[in-house]
């Protein structure tokens, strides 16, 4: 056993002592050591009932004949850090969890890992780890919110929190509304209630094989969420035993049946991101074409908030991940996964149990998949837009561009009613490098919505976009504004032209006149100068890479 490095051996007799003083005893040294990397928080709504999911994997570990060691890890709910410069330290967050990870493998020589995680960019980062390791590894994902009520209607956090601002400020609804809403949207432990960025990328872990069938849609609160927690501590034994590792089950075949799946499902934009960053650490190529190459041919069977009017507990009534594959079976790569199941077979054995929400192939909400990428000359490297939440009628725009340096400007600008139809918002320096971080804009996009705006205004950004924003933006525009893209140079009134059926997105302007203002443009002073995120925004990579750290 690796775990025989700190344990074994007369020279590690003070080694042994330490280990013995955390509760360790004489048995336990002939057991594998197992980590469970623990994204506990008191503040993750996500993350609040992980202890009681800590203590089901440590009791799965011990009847599996193993010892468990929990460790903690830091958990960001984007929600809470949306909106200001708490956003600058998500995305970054996601490099942090990798390394914490490899750290304490490293470090203290683990036979296997579980991690335990939820939301946003903890998920991808501890993917990232577990191929980076590459120690036998099975993820837990703590499970979606269940929906929130009032007024005999369901709720989310986006559509009934965030959009409601905009719909105040329209007057469509009371200061009474609005705080109720507030109370109510959210009601408890769990990832928010859509397709966001946290429940794309556990449906998308799921679908990779790195966690148990049914993990990503069994809610927080279920004790089948309990059940799975055990049994994977219980299978995260016979991983370590039969030696079964992280890159076995994250290959090439892999991704590409977890992008085919996040087109199917209509899911974040983030996923283009993460996948590359899981990508690179399991040292597989992933051109980013390749979205679009299956994005043509897969179509989108899933109607899921924030576009769509169905939730995960939803999808889990439905049939959960393994009914989505199975719509999907003769299009899948067959690929192992922890649960010693091939995920042909898994799919093979699952079945559809409500057609509307998990629609048969020939019968799609959409004929193509929920994500696009665009190219032209404002993203010669490329953008990414959510097309599966964009109405037929803005898949093609054009508008007038009103130019923000920062979030805060363009959502002051929303609020005070100075954003018309046929607008084209550009918000820059948002970009890895420019925020740093690369903030989210859902608190822009919400509020659009809640106007009516949806469909008559869209918006470019080399920054992100949440799981929660529909309508026609576009993000992740590469190269960054920061890094001298083009996007730098847009002014106020410049015409912009978005096709996202012909994934193209244009300034109205001459090359000649494109090169004229690039060659007079000038970098601005970093946000940031100090602490972390200084020096994040030194060794990031481009969005069109990843956002990976090069350095």
């Amino acid at each position: 056993m690796k775990s025989d490095t700190i344990k074994k051996g007369i020279s590690r007799v003070g080694n042994r002592a330490l280990l013995y003083a955390t509760g360790v005893c004489s048995r336990d040294m002939q057991k594998p050591f197992i980590g469970i990397a623990s994204s506990f928080s008191d503040l993750v709504p996500g993350h609040i009932h992980m202890r009681g999911l800590e203590r089901a994997i440590e009791n799965g570990v011990y009847s599996g004949g193993g010892r468990p060691f929990i460790f903690g890890v830091p958990a960001i709910c984007d929600g809470i850090a949306m909106g200001h410069a708490g956003m600058r330290y998500s995305l970054a967050s996601r490099e942090l969890i990798a390394d914490e990870i490899e750290t304490m493998a490293g470090a203290y020589s683990l036979d296997g890992l579980v991690l335990l995680t939820n939301c946003d960019k903890i998920t991808p980062g501890m993917l990232m780890a577990s191929a980076r390791v590459n120690i036998p590894t099975i993820v837990v994902t703590a499970g979606p919110m269940l929906t929130g009520h009032y007024k005999g209607k369901r709720l989310d956090l986006v559509h009934d929190a965030f959009e409601a601002v905009g719909r105040y400020k329209k007057g469509e609804i009371t200061k009474h509304d609005l705080d109720e809403l507030e109370i109510n949207a959210c009601p408890g432990a769990g990832s928010c209630q859509g397709l966001f960025t946290a429940n794309t990328m556990n449906c998308l872990t799921e679908t990779m094989g790195m966690s148990l069938p049914g993990c990503a849609t069994s809610l927080a609160v279920s004790s089948r969420k309990a059940r799975i927690a055990f049994d994977s501590g219980e299978r995260i034994v016979e991983l370590v035993k039969k030696n079964i590792r992280p890159r076995q089950i994250i290959n090439k075949k892999s991704i590409y049946n977890a992008i085919m799946v996040d087109m199917a499902l209509g899911g974040s934009t983030n996923t283009v991101l993460h996948l590359a960053a899981i990508a690179k650490e399991a040292g597989v190529k992933l051109p980013l074409d390749t979205f679009n190459r299956i994005s043509r041919k897969t179509p989108k069977i899933c109607d899921l908030r924030p576009s769509g009017e169905y939730f995960l507990e939803d999808l889990e009534i439905a049939g959960g991940i393994p009914a989505v594959l199975n719509r999907l079976k003769e299009e899948l790569n067959d690929n192992p996964t922890v649960s010693g199941a091939s995920i042909k077979s898994i799919a093979r054995s699952a079945k559809v149990y409500d057609e509307d929400v998990i629609r048969p192939l020939d019968d799609p909400y959409k004929e193509e998949g929920g994500i696009a990428i665009l190219k032209g000359n404002i993203a010669p490297e490329g953008a990414v837009v959510k097309q599966g939440g964009v109405s037929e009628s803005a898949m093609t725009f054009t508008g007038k561009a009103k130019v923000f340096d920062s979030e805060e400007a363009a959502m002051a600008a929303i609020l005070n009613k100075k954003i018309k139809k046929g607008d084209v918002l550009v918000i820059r320096y948002e970009g890895p490098n420019g925020g740093p971080g690369m903030r989210e804009m859902l608190s822009p996009t919400s509020a659009i919505v809640g106007m009516g705006l949806s469909d008559d205004v869209a918006l470019i950004t080399d920054g992100r976009f949440s799981g929660g924003t529909h309508g026609p933006c576009i993000g992740h525009i590469s190269p960054e504004a920061s890094k001298g893209g083009p996007i730098a140079i847009i002014k106020n009134n410049d015409r912009i032209n978005i096709d996202i059926k012909k994934r193209r997105i244009n300034l109205d302007l001459t090359k000649k006149e494109i090169s004229q203002r690039l060659k007079k443009w000038q970098q601005p002073k970093p946000k940031v100068t100090a602490g972390w995120l200084s020096r994040y925004a030194k060794a990031v990579s481009s969005a069109s890479k990843g956002a990976v750290l090069e350095a």
